[in-house]
């Protein structure tokens, strides 16, 4: 293959024109699903989506299921713009207008700022050990992921190595939980459930409570986008030729989000690009949907089997102290203090993952747009300095006594699904004007994605109209 590079094509504006690099095996591509689902796999899985049925029964079910086929195709337009061209989807948006990027560089800040993931972590974890102050806990946990983001030689790759630890561990727990909890009537009705239940709201389900779920359901908001940089980071298509996210203390600083390539449209590379493109879908199938649609139907099951029925639930994480009680009784102790470390380390998990994710994003774009030029400010020193300034600004939150667990995960997921349909939008725009035919979305993918936005606006104008009547 030859790696022949002209310059950019000043009436497309597409950039250096280089070959599509040759498709990595299916087991090497493995890791971008994987993370998005690490990340994701906690407020909803282990908190939101496990409350709603606790209170509601199994009726949404069929929610949570529609809403990662949803994730799904919008995740897949994000992966197809950067496989094709190296550049994230958010340095995209930023080439028609630069307020896009500040837009979604400040939604993410604050979908994100409220640390509500590590709160319920350290919520857990104090009733894993029998005391502790949350607060501090959490401070101190926000911390320790500063320091170990900043000393990560190669940034991507920690994170990959959390997320896939988490993911195991939890799907560890669930297989346990399967096997010595949830009954086969329950089974049986979570099923039956998923499918009569399609379209119903169960009572008692606020649509500011649905839409939190959405937004918690899998991953969601500025979490999806940041699937550009981490397919970047692992060399998909376009990306093996942009540098990766390295730390400015213990690697060498080269990485550079501002890229932008093209391929030549012969039958060699357009070969190369159908193998990328199927492999992508079924790393994304096989990891994160599939393992998304477990984890929150089995936490969903185990809920229902455990918590159903009672009145005395809060929304606040005292209902999964209640939940650990029963498991504690049903089956023993071990169970009980397994299902609180699993959950306080999916959750601490996850803060260490959106850390990343607001860093990524705010990096990628400040670089690119007005910093491309300086020495200093590399994108490694911009993502660090954004991670800290998090870190700061999340623990003064806490300290100044916004501390509730759920109020927290409440605005953070809200925010979470209306980020999603805009940039959604934004996609249907991308991935039709700024890619070539031959690669471009259209035909069913194209359907598919206007009803993803249908869907998302659904819920976010039936929110807001709830909202209003209750003024």
């Amino acid at each position: 293959m030859s790696q022949h590079t002209r310059p950019p094509d000043p009436a497309t504006h597409s950039g250096p024109v280089r070959d599509l690099p040759e498709p990595m095996p299916l087991r090497r591509m493995v890791g971008p699903g994987i993370v998005a689902i690490g990340i994701g796999l906690a407020a909803g899985e282990i908190i939101l989506w496990p409350y709603l049925t606790a209170i509601g029964g199994l009726g949404l079910l069929w929610l949570a299921l529609t809403t990662l086929v949803v994730q799904y195709v919008i995740n897949m337009e994000i992966e197809r713009y950067t496989l094709a061209t190296g550049q994230t989807v958010v340095a995209g948006f930023s080439r028609w207008w630069r307020g896009w990027g500040v837009l979604i560089c400040l939604a993410g800040a604050f979908q994100y700022v409220w640390p509500g993931w590590a709160t319920s972590g350290s919520t857990v974890f104090t009733y894993l050990v029998g005391g502790g102050d949350p607060v501090w806990i959490s401070v101190g946990t926000l911390v320790v992921i500063g320091v170990l983001l900043t000393f990560s030689k190669v940034i991507y790759t920690t994170v990959e190595r959390v997320e896939f630890a988490k993911v195991a561990l939890t799907l560890f727990f669930l297989a346990v939980a399967a096997v010595f909890v949830i009954s086969l009537a329950t089974w049986g009705e979570g099923a039956e459930k998923t499918v009569t239940g399609f379209g119903r709201i169960p009572e008692g389900i606020t649509f500011t409570m649905i839409l939190s779920a959405l937004g918690a359901a899998g991953a969601g908001g500025v979490h999806n986008l940041v699937l550009s940089n981490w397919i970047r980071d692992k060399g998909y298509g376009m990306g093996a030729h942009v540098p990766r996210l390295v730390s400015p203390i213990t690697g060498r600083e080269e990485a550079a989000g501002g890229d932008r390539y093209a391929f030549p449209e012969d039958e060699a590379n357009l070969a190369r690009w159908r193998v990328w493109w199927k492999r992508a879908n079924i790393e994304h199938l096989a990891t994160f949907v599939l393992v998304c649609i477990v984890t929150i139907g089995v936490m969903s099951l185990l809920a229902y089997e455990t918590l159903f029925g009672r009145d005395d639930l809060e929304s606040d994480p005292t209902f999964l102290r209640i939940e650990g009680d029963v498991l504690e009784a049903e089956v023993g102790t071990w169970l009980k203090l397994l299902f609180f470390a699993i959950a306080a380390v999916s959750l601490w998990a996850a803060a260490m993952g959106l850390l990343d994710v607001i860093g990524r994003v705010a990096s990628d774009f400040l670089r690119r747009n007005y910093l491309q030029d300086s020495a200093r400010w590399t994108e490694a020193r911009i993502y660090l300095a954004v991670v800290w300034a998090e870190i700061v600004l999340g623990s003064a939150i806490l300290l100044a006594g916004f501390d509730q667990p759920i109020a927290l995960l409440l605005v953070s997921t809200c925010a979470a699904s209306v980020v999603t349909l805009l940039y959604s939008i934004l996609l249907v725009r991308l991935n039709i004007r700024d890619l070539p035919a031959a690669i471009r979305m259209r035909g069913v993918r194209l359907v598919a994605m206007v009803i993803a936005i249908g869907f998302y606006g659904f819920f976010a104008l039936a929110m807001l109209v709830t909202q209003i009547q209750d003024l």
